[in-house]
């Protein structure tokens, strides 16, 4: 939902977003990073299991990793929006976000540490 809404707002029709089911998936196989764009109160307050906080106030797309793709993720989709558009325009390709955010990965079920 969020990620049409974006798609409305910025014109785009393909923004790297990651599906519930996939990121189960790659959560599972350890095969991305999860990055949560949340200040550190809010990621203190219950996070996916594994997850690296980076908040967006201070978000620095070169200081995440480079060695596994990277999925973005905040409380509802918009500052992991913020955040991908910034990392994809440093150049980053492979990299993802969450549209559906903890409120979504809560509301389906998704593990919280």
């Amino acid at each position: 939902m969020l990620a049409g809404l974006f798609n409305k707002l910025t014109g785009s029709t393909s923004v790297p977003a990651i599906q519930h089911d996939e990121l189960v998936k790659v959560h599972q196989q350890r095969s991305c990073i999860i990055v949560d764009v949340r200040e550190p109160h809010e990621f203190k307050g219950g996070h996916i299991p594994g997850a690296i906080n980076h908040p967006l106030s201070r978000f620095d797309p070169e200081s995440l990793v480079h060695d596994k793709p990277v999925v973005l993720i905040c409380q509802a989709g918009g500052r992991s929006a913020t955040a991908l558009r910034r990392a994809l325009s440093a150049g980053r390709q492979d990299i993802r976000h969450y549209a559906g955010g903890m409120n979504g990965w809560r509301a389906r079920g998704g593990p919280v540490a």
